[in-house]
């Protein structure tokens, strides 16, 4: 796991090329600190910074093509690095190192970006052509790992983060509006889109080719998703299939030259993880998870159940609202755009403890996505059977919900309606993403200073929804809410999350739940092969019958949420209050300080419940004060 980063310099060039990239390299250590490297040619500059997993000696960056045609930086793993590698040199490939960036560099000597469709594994990558003066970027089809770029006077910038082409000579973006308006609606900015005007990231499976001749995109993975999918087999059988395939993604991902270890939040997709890696390991693994004193929120019970039954070594931490103050400003100084996950907090922890033992873990991320196992999936259901209510029913039903008590408890019955009723009425794709985002329409309308609403009248904050949409080639249904909630809701903010929260502890995380082959098969699968009325992840709670506790297959969805609605009221009320003062609010051209503050007191004084809203605010300002001074 690394840090890339780089620029062309076909026609314009920095005053002093080295110093410049150094400095993007510099912004990088955290994703690598244990050695760095740069390739410089006339017309490009290629920087790296490594942190070692595989191959520990022979595998540096830059590294180029014996016949010095190649030059490849690359952030990620390739876990089939081996089977590449035999079907290479039957071919006649021969290798330096042990290295899985050898072998992504001899295949696209050998066979170019055909050798995408070939990869398992997660990745961002750069590769120049020294013949042709070429430069590409490739990012892997899910997202895993993160790659921005910008053309700054005609010229390529790339990195691994923002924060590294920021810190480019005289590169100097503004915020974009039209992006905050985005996020202030998913608690998220979609790619292509980032925080400042001008600088893209890479979509997800997409590749980019930059040379004098001009710039092309294009797409080389999209989701194997169809309308009304029919399966390959009976729902045992895929049950079968279903596990075999995941035990096959935790055996590839278990490939490292370093210990690995386990994020454990003892929910069904941690927790088939970890008991199908513990007999794959060479040793016995550590397990890692994070609580919280509020016993609505602890998960920590069932962790422990895991760990015991397969029989990992575990460690956990307890969170007090105290930990979570001091350390909020180093959370939101590591994040180069906004992320209004209240779950960062906690991840951001879960990394430090596990970083002080390991340096590469196994995750859970994806399950709910692939396997329909977030509530929203059941909400969106149900609204499809009560569409029949005229407009004036859900209008009172509305206005009822808003007279019931203020409660900040978890999941309290007032918050969890007033979120299902507030994409009523908007397309089924929009209301779903509205459930799993930040601000209602309403709300998101109030937040923007005069100036900004006049600027975004015409605006659409959905309208990646309604690109990707139209792009999947799905007519509707529960095939459509998956692709988006894999495209938008796991790509831009699940995943983005833990990568941030990880790397800022030079912590690499593994998904095995998006391996290719899992995916695939996942999405063929019938729709009431993973929910029928109330009940989620039919098929994964079925394949996993003979490996998981009774109590971990059958609990309800919990979440890896934190005690935002009262913890804002205790310890982190001064936090609040500090990052609401109309100069900060103000200063970000975009947000109305007079609506901040009346959402932030009423909150604070118990008269509503703004925990989702509020806190994607306060997360963006918390950002916003870090960003505009570094």
């Amino acid at each position: 796991m690394c840090g890339i980063a780089g620029f062309t310099t076909h026609r314009h060039a920095p005053e002093n090329p080295a110093a410049a990239l150094s400095k993007m390299t510099d912004a990088l250590t955290h994703r690598g600190p244990d050695a760095e490297g740069a390739y410089a040619d006339p017309a490009v500059r290629l920087g790296h910074r490594r942190l070692s997993i595989l191959d520990l000696s022979g595998g540096s960056q830059p590294m180029s093509s014996a016949d010095g045609r190649w030059h490849l930086v690359f952030n990620g793993e390739i876990y089939n690095y081996i089977e590449l590698r035999r079907d290479l040199e039957a071919r006649g490939a021969l290798f330096r190192t042990q290295s899985d960036t050898e072998v992504l560099l001899q295949s696209w000597a050998e066979d170019g970006a055909s050798c995408l469709s070939r990869l398992n594994g997660m990745f961002a990558f750069a590769i120049w052509d020294s013949a042709e003066k070429r430069l590409t970027l490739v990012r892997d089809p899910l997202g895993i790992k993160p790659l921005y770029y910008a053309n700054h006077r005609g010229e390529l910038l790339f990195a691994s983060e923002l924060r590294s082409l920021l810190r480019f000579p005289d590169f100097r973006p503004g915020l974009d509006p039209a992006s905050v308006n985005k996020y202030l609606a998913l608690g998220y900015i979609p790619a292509p889109s980032t925080a400042y005007a001008g600088v893209r990231k890479l979509e997800p499976g997409q590749l980019l080719s930059w040379s004098p001749a001009g710039r092309r995109t294009e797409y080389f993975y999209d989701l194997p998703i169809e309308d009304n999918p029919v399966g390959a087999g009976t729902f045992d059988e895929s049950a079968q299939t279903t596990r075999e395939l995941l035990r096959e993604a935790v055996r590839y991902q278990l490939r490292s030259d370093v210990e690995v270890g386990i994020l454990l939040s003892g929910g069904i997709d941690s927790s088939a993880v970890a008991a199908l890696a513990a007999p794959l390991a060479q040793k016995k693994l550590h397990s890692f998870s994070i609580g919280f004193q509020e016993a609505s929120y602890n998960e920590l019970p069932f962790a422990e159940m895991v760990a015991r039954k397969v029989g990992t070594e575990h460690h956990h931490q307890t969170l007090t609202p105290k930990d979570v103050s001091q350390a909020l400003p180093a959370i939101y100084r590591g994040l180069d755009e906004p992320l209004g996950d209240a779950s960062l907090v906690p991840t951001w922890f879960l990394a430090r403890l596990a970083a002080g033992k390991v340096k590469t873990v196994l995750g859970g991320d994806g399950g709910d996505e692939l396997f329909a196992g977030y509530p929203s999936f059941q909400a969106h259901l149900l609204v499809e059977r009560l569409s029949f209510l005229p407009v004036g029913v859900r209008v009172a039903i509305n206005h009822l919900i808003q007279r019931l008590p203020v409660s900040h408890n978890y999941k309290s019955l007032p918050f969890l309606m007033a979120q299902f009723l507030k994409g009523l009425g908007l397309p089924a794709e929009i209301r779903f993403l509205l459930w799993m985002g930040a601000c209602g329409n309403g709300e998101r309308n109030d937040l923007l200073s005069p100036d900004a609403r006049q600027q975004l009248h015409r605006h659409n904050a959905f309208e990646d929804v309604t690109r990707l949409a139209y792009r999947s080639g799905l007519s509707g249904g529960l095939e459509r809410i998956f692709y988006l909630c894999t495209k938008l809701y796991l790509q831009e903010c699940v995943l983005m999350k833990v990568d941030r929260a990880s790397m800022a502890h030079s912590l690499e995380v593994r998904v095995p739940f998006l391996d290719p082959d899992l995916v695939t098969h996942a999405f063929s699968l019938r729709s009431d092969y993973k929910m029928r009325g109330r009940q989620t992840k039919l098929i994964l709670r079925e394949a996993l019958k003979n490996d998981l506790p009774h109590e971990i297959l059958h609990r309800k969805k919990a979440g890896f949420a934190m005690p935002v609605a009262s913890w804002l009221q205790q310890d982190l009320r001064e936090w609040a209050q500090d990052l609401t003062q109309p100069s900060l609010v103000a200063s970000t051209g975009i947000l109305d300080p007079a609506t901040v503050h009346r959402m932030t007191q009423e909150h604070l004084g118990h008269k509503a419940d703004h925990r989702r809203s509020l806190w994607s605010v306060l997360a963006f300002l918390a950002w916003w004060r870090e960003a505009k001074n570094s």
